[in-house]
């Protein structure tokens, strides 16, 4: 077995991902998939931690969009995140894949508070992290969730598993038929192109730490997997691009 690229990663879900075909809702098959997958990269005994988003049950925009005071739209959001690392730590802990859940809004009897070290400890025995409840803070995004724990576990790379897309695009592939693939990016060009990849303040907080980042296909079997073991899929950002 070759040996992998990363040996510590934080891998990016977004809560649709584990709606699947439904676009709603927690879909049990598909996060058995992703638990499979998981588990796959972990007993190569790569640390992996994953950041988990909301928006199969509650997104804090809509509510806030719809008249309801943003920060306890975003409060909503945040819980909404905690069901799904449940979710998905259940499906690893089906498949004997040692878990914890950290979240970032207390909840002791679901949940560990997040604690930097003690985080930094379980990856160190091998144990898949979850961290929910964003950054515990309203206004900011799960994206910006990944950034912050990324820099803070000092995690060699973000994988962020999209829904329905392989890379970042010219224009969104699903609309704009002549949409072109990125294979390599700066996080200048995300920014200055205004590229969907992320929100502008988790691609800063990125760039500033320098924490590159691989943006693929999650529904495509074994693409967590080949990102980590350094293979070229979908679109690779970072501070600058090599000669």
């Amino acid at each position: 077995m070759p040996t992998p690229k990363y040996q510590r990663v934080v891998l990016k879900l977004s809560g649709e991902a584990l709606a699947g075909e439904r676009g709603f809702g927690i879909d049990p098959l598909v996060v058995d998939d992703i638990a499979a997958q998981v588990g796959e990269v972990a007993r190569l005994g790569v640390e992996v931690a994953v950041v988990v988003g909301g928006g199969n049950i509650w997104r804090g925009a809509v509510g806030s969009n719809q008249g309801m005071d943003r920060a306890t739209a975003d409060y909503m959001g945040m819980l909404a995140t905690v069901l799904n690392a449940l979710a998905l730590q259940d499906a690893l802990e089906k498949l004997s894949v040692d878990t914890r859940v950290q979240t970032s809004v207390e909840m002791r009897q679901v949940a560990e508070p997040y604690i930097r070290r003690r985080a930094i400890r379980h990856l160190e025995k091998k144990r898949v992290v979850i961290f929910a409840g964003g950054t515990g803070n309203p206004y900011f995004s799960t994206d910006t969730t990944a950034a912050l724990r990324a820099a803070e576990i000092e995690a060699e790379v973000i994988l962020m598993a999209k829904h329905g897309v392989d890379g970042v695009y010219t224009a969104d592939p699903q609309i704009d038929p002549d949409a072109v693939k990125y294979d390599e990016l700066t996080f200048i060009d995300v920014l200055n192109k205004g590229l969907g990849v992320m929100d502008s303040t988790a691609t800063s907080l990125c760039m500033d730490n320098d924490i590159p980042l691989i943006v693929f296909a999650l529904q495509e079997q074994g693409n967590i997997l080949r990102a980590v073991m350094g293979e070229n899929i979908g679109t690779y950002v970072r501070r600058t691009i090599r000669a």
